[in-house]
This record gives structure tokens, sequence and C-alpha cells, in this order.
């Protein structure tokens, strides 16, 4: 028996690899042989599968990822959920229907897969601030109500709130690195309807850009006209086709600061222009930052901010392009119950480490940048100057460098013949604008 076993294993060992003139060639008696020995085999794995996923697949329960999950036993508490994203490369914050690249569309996934919620429908959302295209956020507020480890009668206990389901770590494990949940804070009992958009009581945005060559006193004192109640018509893109026909927002702080105090003298050095309001319309912020860039080039005085909010006298927008769209962050979102945040400290540690790894990658790609830059210009201010300039008694390289850096984020072609704003061609009137839509029956009649 041994010698015949020993014959098939050699023969076996023979008959892998040949081909289909050498098969048809073979002893009969060896080729069935060969097929009784591959059919035993395919039994055997046959076997092993079953046993591995059960030996009645038909009798067995769901496994847990087949079972479908009940909600209706499930807790719910209502919440707020505090988001950061970096939006350059995403859609905008909103859903889109033929978009996937968008914040909602990713949180929502998140929310789904993690079992958070049922669906956006059921789940009482409300966000603070709908960031467009390219804009990004480090305070962006969502409310929406999640399942829960806790009853709701036990919610109110400060227990509950420590041993409550890690919201942001599980929804972190799912979101795009450049999409994290920071903090997350209860909604008490008293206040069930809380709303992340309408109880928010002052948003903040911050808008960074180089100093180059801008007058930042001049920009200050162009903040300081936006302060206050005013009618923003000529500072927005009017959305009259969607019923927006008010545009009187409060703007309660403006203004221009160095990002870092101690590095503000230099054209690289970064600033920011830092204004709150209640709300804001449409595109206002990128077309206040489009103006004070205006005035920070000397090409308009800080009073013509004053000259546009007086809509009696200048009832028409003139046409100016707004500032690009990634410098953009809705940094805060303050409201009444701010001090109640709940942050997980190991999470936290986990979300700061990544953005030092990011701050890395972009850090020395900038500096990378800045050193040619910097070489660069050395050689410029090196190059032989024609002879009016060499008699000029003004520092020549300082007179003649290139100040560009803040060039791009004006959006559109800038013109070589510069006109002034009150003197360009105007847009239609808001009054206008009503009866164009009213005619197209998009709006109803204003009174």
């Amino acid at each position: 028996m041994a010698e015949k076993n020993g014959k098939m294993l050699f023969k076996q060992r023979k008959i892998k690899g040949l081909k289909r003139e050498e098969l048809l060639a073979m002893d009969k008696n060896d080729l069935v042989e060969k097929i009784i020995q591959l059919e035993a085999h395919n039994e055997q794995l046959k076997n092993i599968i079953n046993k591995g996923l059960g030996e009645n697949n038909s009798a067995k329960e769901p496994s847990v990822a087949d079972r479908k999950f009940d909600f209706n036993k499930c807790h719910y508490r209502r919440i707020l959920l505090r988001i950061l994203y970096f939006g350059w490369n995403y859609q905008g914050l909103a859903v889109q229907e033929d978009s996937t690249q968008t914040i909602e569309h990713h949180l929502f996934h998140a929310l789904k897969k993690t079992c958070l919620i049922e669906s956006r429908e059921t789940s009482q959302y409300h966000r603070c601030g709908r960031t467009d295209k390219g804009v990004s956020a480090y305070g962006q507020v969502i409310s929406i109500t999640v399942r829960s480890k806790h009853a709701l009668s036990e919610q109110n206990r400060t227990s509950s709130i420590s041993s409550e389901l890690p919201y942001c770590k599980v929804l972190n494990r799912l979101l795009p690195k450049e999409i994290r949940a920071v903090a997350w804070m209860p909604i008490t009992d008293e206040s069930p309807e809380f709303s992340a958009r309408f109880d928010c009581k002052k948003r903040l945005y911050k808008y960074y850009f180089p100093k180059s060559s801008l007058d930042i006193n001049a920009m200050r004192d162009a903040c300081r006209y936006l302060i206050g109640s005013h009618d923003f018509r000529h500072f927005c893109k009017m959305d009259v086709g969607n019923n927006v026909t008010e545009f009187r927002r409060q703007i309660l702080e403006a203004d221009v600061g160095a990002l870092d105090e101690k590095d503000s003298d230099n054209a690289t050095s970064m600033y920011m222009l830092m204004i709150a309001g209640n709300a804001f319309l449409w595109h206002q912020i990128r077309c206040i930052m489009g103006l004070l860039l205006l005035i920070g080039q000397g090409r308009e005085s800080p009073t013509v901010i004053k000259e546009l909010l007086d809509v009696e006298t200048n009832p028409r927008k003139p046409q100016y392009t707004m500032a690009l769209d990634v410098p953009l962050n809705l940094f805060h979102c303050t409201y009444d119950v701010d001090k109640d945040w709940v942050y997980d400290e190991e999470e936290l540690r986990t979300v700061i480490a990544h953005l030092q790894s990011d701050w890395t990658m972009h850090s020395v790609k900038t500096s990378m940048i800045k050193d040619c830059m910097l070489n660069l210009e050395a050689i410029l201010d090196s190059l032989p100057k024609g002879k009016e300039m060499a008699d000029s008694k003004e520092n020549v390289s300082e007179r003649d460098r290139v100040m560009a850096h803040t060039t791009c984020l004006l959006q559109g072609v800038t013109p070589r013949n510069y006109t002034p704003l009150l003197k360009r061609v105007t847009c239609s009137t808001l009054d206008e604008r009503i009866e164009y839509y009213r005619k197209k029956r998009k709006i109803a009649i204003v009174e």
C-alpha cells in the first residue's frame, strides 16, 4: 500500500501541469484515479468553508453585518456637534445632487454608518452657517438628535456625559482627514428645540492674507464704517430670485490685525480680517474683503465703504470682484451655553497631532517657495538699473520691488487702467431686480 501510495503521489506531481494532449495520451486508469482524488479534495475544501460559515447557512441567525439595526430600541439624545474642516478641495458644506464632494455628504455618511442616526430627515438637523465652495471652518456647529447609551430620564445626570458614546471618536474613524469632529454638547430638557442655526448669538469669520504692500491702517479705518446695523445690498450677491429682499444686517466687530504681532512688518507677515455678526448675506464677507484689498492697495479711500452703505444716495451696486474663497474660515459660533462643550482628551490629542503633521508639510512647502522667492528677489535687486533710476535718491530696490502677494486674492483679471468704484458700470437696483423676478413669478409681491 505504501508503494501504491508512493506511486500515486508521484503520479499526482507528474500530472500537475500537464497539457491537454498529454492528458489524452495517459492511461485510462490513471485518469480515473486522478479524478477521484480531485473530487475528494474538492469535498474537503467545501467542508472547510462550511465549517467557517456554519454548517446550515439557511437555518443560522443573520450575522451582525447582515442584521438590520433596530432604531426603535434605541435611546436618543439631542446634542450640538462642533466640526472642523478645511474646505479647499470641497464643493461647500451643503449636500448637492450632482456631487459627493461636500462636507455634509461625508458627515451624514459617517453618522449613518455608525448608526448614530437613521436618516437626515428624522435627525432634526440644523447647521450654524452654510459655507460655500472652498471655504473652511474651525467652529462650524450643528444640532442633531443622535443615538444615546442612556434613557431620557438619565441624561440630566453628570455621569451620563462621561459614560456616553464617544461621538467624536466614532465619527472621526470614518470621516475624511480634512473633516474632524472636535467636541459635543448635550442639549438639556429645558431647551429641547435648541437650534445651532437659530440660537447662535454671534458668528466670527476670519480671512487670512499677507501684508505685502497693503496699507493696513487704511483697511482698519474702513472696517470702522462696517460696524453697526446697515443695508449691505452693495456688499453681497443679491439673491432676489430666492426671495431674499431684506439686506439689513448687524456687524458686531470688524478689524484687521496681525496673526503674529512679533512678525508683522514683513511683506510675508500674515494678517487677518476678523468680522463678527449675528448673520451674514451670501458672499458678504468675500465682497467686503475684496473692497478692503482695493483700499489697502491705495486704489480706494476708506470712506468708499461709507458711501456704498448709503443706498439712498447710491442705489446701484458698482461692479467689482470679490475676494478668493480659500482664505475664509468660519472660526467661531457663540451660544449662551458655550461653557458646556465635552472634549475627549485622547481624541483631541489625535486631532492636534494630525493638524501638526498637516502644518509641517504645508510649512515645508511654504518655506521652500519663500526661499526661492527671496533668492530671486535678491537677484532682481542686484541687476543694473536704467540711468534715470540710478540717478534717483530713492532706494531703488525698495521702490522697484515686486509686490504681488495679494494679487491672486482678487478674482478676475486685473485691468491695466483702474476705474474708481463709484465711476464704474453699475448693476440693477433692488427694485428693478424684484420687478424682474415678479414678472417671472419667482417671488411673491413685495409690499
